[in-house]
């Protein structure tokens, strides 16, 4: 059984399709430039908003294309545009030899990083209802779930109660670990506080209220329930898989 530095030291040293981030990591490699260059500190990368695999009101009447347009174009655009200010200053910083506002920046790194690496995965763990989206997983990943939890209701249970109870905005998550071949459902507030560093997303569900105000105003418990029927259990799957690379 490796340890949690084994863990580390993998990671580390995979490729870039096979990162500590999995499948959240090669989505996001795919809409980001080659680093580059800058001056005497060191390589920037421009990372670029990712489409969404599909239109506004795909994922309707569960939520509505408003919402969608708003949180992709706007929210989580600003995201990148964050994290590509904050890294840049960083760069700066670190030519000019003057780390006065590292504090800052680093937190401003972090923040907007976060963002936007859990909402490149969101977009991904959800399809249409019917088509893709809803229903319960099967083969592996429904045994994992089962062996981790004690059934799929009782999973559903914890993520659902772990999405209500998250204080003020953040994130549901259900993640996998690769020191023990677990999977684990966590809270994210903000977008990069309380979780682990071993216990990486493999599925994502957005409660900040711009993810369900317009529809669902105060009543995040009712997004929460509609929202199992856009999950994308083959793409969650695929992203445990993925992962399990990383075992040793």
């Amino acid at each position: 059984m490796s340890t949690r530095r084994d863990f580390l030291r993998v990671a580390g040293g995979m490729t870039a399709g096979t990162t500590l981030l999995g499948t959240m990591g090669t989505a996001l490699a795919a809409d980001a430039g080659a680093p580059v260059a800058e001056g005497g500190g060191g390589a920037v990368t421009e990372h670029k908003l990712p489409e969404l695999p599909y239109a506004y009101d795909a994922l309707e009447p569960h939520i509505d294309a408003k919402t969608m347009e708003l949180h992709h174009d706007k929210h989580h655009a600003a995201y990148v545009k964050g994290l590509n200010e904050a890294e840049a200053a960083l760069a700066k910083a670190r030519a000019a030899n003057d780390f006065a506002a590292i504090q800052t920046l680093s937190k401003k790194a972090a923040f907007h990083g976060a963002g936007h690496a859990l909402h490149s995965l969101f977009w991904k763990v959800m399809a249409p209802a019917g088509k893709g989206g809803g229903g319960e997983p099967a083969g592996d990943l429904a045994d994992r779930i089962k062996r981790d939890f004690g059934s799929f209701a009782a999973f559903k249970g914890q993520f659902s109660a772990a999405a209500a109870a998250v204080e003020g905005n953040g994130w549901a998550l259900l993640t996998y670990r690769a020191e023990d071949d677990r999977l684990l459902v966590l809270q994210a507030e903000n977008h990069q506080k309380l979780s682990p560093w071993d216990a990486v997303p493999v599925l994502a569900l957005d409660v900040w209220e711009h993810a369900y105000y317009l529809k669902y105003q105060n009543k995040r418990v009712d997004y929460v329930e509609a929202w199992w029927n856009l999950v994308d259990w083959s793409q969650v799957q695929k992203n445990v898989a993925g992962l399990q690379r990383l075992r040793v």
